[in-house]
């Protein structure tokens, strides 16, 4: 009777209320691009059991009927398009995720020890050139740089023609990246947990380094870099990790006291944590800092470490601490005696000899180099920064026998225990 009437006269207000009001409103909701419909239902477009087509009963009404109707059986039989209220954000890069660390919690005891690195060396460089500046009476320029490529950057302080320092300088990097397969592949070789089956793995780097070339022959150059690299999961976790750095002194006059001073102070940083350290560590930089080609060393050493992790990363976090603690003990008396000795124009000449091989060293054959300059994204500027101003290469030059050039040059060629 109900579609008899509506069929003849249309529907009345009271039917179209009680026919709409079986309608179920459609939430507004926040669609993907693609709706996803759960395979389980079935979406046939045939009528349920038992009941007529929507196409039958619409030949039997027409006008208004026939919209409210098809509205009803609409809402009936049409699948829902199943929306996400709230789509997932997008994954931020590992080097975003921290910066939001860093800015809401800071930096604890608990945060990742990449983050505890790199606002260590931060204080450390503001420590180190503080005392510089005030054996040189000049001031450091101080230059941030971002890594816009991947994410990272660092600070380069570095004080040219002083008072004391021909070049100095003291830069920070933090890095954040992707290794290609063949360097993780090549990593392995000293890190078996790596994955050697993945195209590509985020990896963070972050250190301090420094070199410092005194204008007085007589006062030596040094050389410092301290560092912390490892690779990271998707989520950020740490996948692999280790430490690395050392610190080594390079004369071009040697006073015995100061080389025995130096390295008695970073023995005592090494005793701290391991006894086997310092022997070790030295042995591993006299061999490091060997010039091959001219069969010698750069200078008198000091201690070298890489891919350091058999201690829990705590431990290892503490010694390194250590280590960069005690470089301002070890150098600052040093410099403070050579820094105004008085030395003549031929003493000059061969302290520019000794950085020549100082240069040769550092772009023939150092790996941190290599490593920073094909990096993508590097800043050559800051790689560079160790070279000294002034160097020279004199055509088949020999010291004097039995001066003190020829005596520091049968050293460097047969390291010396120096505690």
């Amino acid at each position: 009777m109900l579609f008899r009437s509506l069929y003849r006269r249309g529907p009345s207000a009271s039917t179209l209320t009680s026919l709409t009001s079986s309608l179920r409103p459609i939430p507004r909701q926040t669609c993907s691009t693609r709706a996803r419909l759960p395979a389980s239902r079935n979406y046939s477009t045939s009528p349920p059991r038992g009941g007529p087509s929507s196409t039958a009963l619409l030949a039997l009404i027409g006008g208004a009927g026939a919209l409210v109707l098809g509205a009803v059986f609409w809402s009936l039989n049409t699948p829902p398009i199943l929306c996400e209220d709230n789509p997932p954000s997008p994954v931020l890069p590992i080097d975003q995720r921290d910066a939001l660390q860093k800015r809401e919690s800071g930096v604890t005891g608990s945060s990742p020890m990449r983050l505890q690195m790199e606002a260590f060396i931060k204080e450390k460089q503001r420590e180190i050139i503080a005392a510089l500046e005030t054996v040189d009476g000049k001031k450091f320029v101080i230059d941030t740089w971002e890594r816009k490529s991947s994410g990272g950057g660092g600070i380069s302080c570095v004080l040219q023609n002083g008072t004391v320092f021909e070049k100095a300088g003291v830069n920070i990097s933090i890095v954040y990246g992707k290794l290609p397969r063949a360097a993780v592949l090549k990593m392995r070789a000293d890190h078996k947990n790596l994955d050697p089956t993945v195209e590509s793995l985020d990896f963070f780097a972050a250190g301090l380094s420094m070199v410092l070339h005194p204008h007085n022959p007589m006062a030596p150059t040094v050389h410092l870099n301290y560092r912390y690299f490892e690779t990271m999961n998707d989520d950020g976790s740490t996948q692999s990790w280790w430490f690395g750095g050392g610190t080594d002194l390079t004369p071009s006059y040697l006073f015995d006291e100061d080389a025995t001073h130096f390295h008695r102070t970073i023995k005592g940083a090494c005793d701290k944590h391991d006894e086997r350290y310092y022997p070790t560590f030295k042995k591993w930089c006299d061999d490091y800092f060997f010039v091959k080609h001219r069969g010698e060393s750069r200078g008198i050493g000091g201690i070298f470490f890489d891919d350091l992790d058999d201690k829990n990363p705590e431990n290892l976090f503490a010694f390194v601490r250590d280590c960069l603690d005690a470089f301002l003990p070890s150098y600052i008396p040093i410099i403070e005696k050579r820094k105004n000795m008085p030395f003549t124009p031929e003493e000059k000449e061969w302290q520019q000899i000794r950085r020549g091989r100082y240069v040769e060293f550092n772009l023939v054959h150092d790996r941190g180099t290599a490593f920073g300059l094909n990096t993508p994204g590097a800043r050559v500027e800051s790689i560079l920064m160790s070279l000294p101003l002034t160097a020279r290469w004199q055509y088949m030059h020999s010291p004097t026998p039995g001066s003190r050039e020829e005596r520091l040059s049968n050293i460097l060629k047969k390291p010396v225990e120096w505690v």
